[in-house]
């Protein structure tokens, strides 16, 4: 990583953090891009060349996330079917601390259900991600699925995962580790999964 991407990465993270922090002090409500341009010690107008909104500031990492899925679909092993790559990817996808189990987990869960801009992207990304995922598997599994059976594999992939998170973080209990969250929520997506798993389905 060069040293200008180590710059514009920690200025992201100053970003995140310093939302994160704002918005458990005072409110999302209250709190306005310029506060927290201002507490990352930037300008406004720089924070819109990181972040489109103050929302995107709660899910850092959907990007990454969706790229690493469509990575594993792109680097798929001959044998694979296409609920292995996807479990697969969740494994390849980064454990990225405060993303998964830290404050900033436990605040966008409540953000989510208490706010309905935040709610509206949340479902937002959920779908943007459900489509692009169920898009690439249909074109890389040609031969075995069409779009609406990798739409409903996708489905029951991400559905797994949300809905295991949003148990999780509703519990301080597992708020242990991302090695800990990550191994429930793999033993939830075995779980949903497992009906595309068994030969010739």
């Amino acid at each position: 990583m060069s040293l200008r991407d180590r710059k514009r990465a920690r200025t992201r993270q100053a970003l995140v953090d310093a939302a994160t922090e704002l918005f458990q002090r005072q409110g999302y409500d209250r709190t306005t891009v310029a506060d927290i341009a201002a507490a990352a010690e930037i300008g406004t107008r720089t924070f819109f060349s990181y972040f489109a909104s103050k929302e995107e500031l709660l899910f850092p990492e959907s990007d990454t996330r969706v790229q690493a899925v469509v990575a594993a679909i792109d680097s798929r092993a001959p044998a694979e079917g296409p609920a292995e790559v996807l479990l697969r990817a969740l494994s390849a996808v980064p454990d990225t601390g405060d993303d998964l189990v830290g404050p900033l987990a436990a605040l966008r869960l409540e953000l989510i259900r208490t706010v309905p801009a935040v709610r509206g992207r949340a479902l937002q990304i959920q779908l943007d991600a459900q489509q692009e995922i169920a898009r690439r598997l249909a074109e890389a599994f040609a031969d075995r699925i069409d779009l609406v059976r990798a739409a409903a594999l996708t489905g029951a992939f991400v559905g797994a995962v949300t809905g295991a998170l949003q148990v999780l973080l509703e519990d301080p209990e597992h708020l242990a580790t991302p090695a800990d969250l990550h191994a429930a929520v793999r033993a939830a997506t075995d779980t949903a999964l497992a009906p595309w798993l068994r030969p010739g389905v």
